[in-house]
């Protein structure tokens, strides 16, 4: 799953690089037709990496060698919201030094769950693997890159 920017509305899809081959993506908010996604999301270091209960395993646990950031998250919060910016900021620029993810809890509750969320914000910090902390609530960049650096 790649995240794609709509050229015309700027609005952020996610687009399934498999289903992309086959038939041209359109953007969810206005139709237009999207860009192909460049490779896999896990790969891009450029944007979020959307996480899904199907493809938690490989997106979050099987990155080895530097800190995963994965954001919990639901539409309807706006604290998440407002958090999106600084993710995105964050995620350009890692420059694969760590990965940013995102997992929309509404969709995916079984990871949800597993990790116990319960307030939304919720960032969880892994490193090869292993659960090494948690942030809760609305955090600024400088807090955020400073736990980044830290695991």
């Amino acid at each position: 799953m790649a995240i794609v920017t709509c050229p015309a509305c700027g609005s952020k899809n996610r687009v399934d690089e498999r289903k992309a081959a086959a038939a041209q993506p359109k953007c969810g908010k206005c139709g237009t037709d999207l860009p192909a996604p460049t490779g896999a999301a896990s790969t891009n270091t450029s944007d979020p990496v959307v996480v899904t209960d199907a493809t938690f395993a490989r997106d979050v646990l099987g990155v080895k060698g530097k800190p995963v950031l994965l954001d919990a998250w639901a539409p309807w919060c706006g604290p998440c919201r407002m958090l999106t910016p600084t993710l995105e900021q964050l995620a350009r620029e890692s420059n694969g030094r760590y990965v940013i993810a995102k997992l929309n809890t509404d969709e995916n509750p079984r990871t949800a769950s597993q990790f116990n969320i319960e307030a939304l914000p919720t960032m969880l910090l892994f490193r090869d693997g292993k659960l090494v902390d948690r942030l809760v609530g609305l955090q600024s960049k400088q807090a955020i890159a400073l736990k980044l650096a830290s695991v």
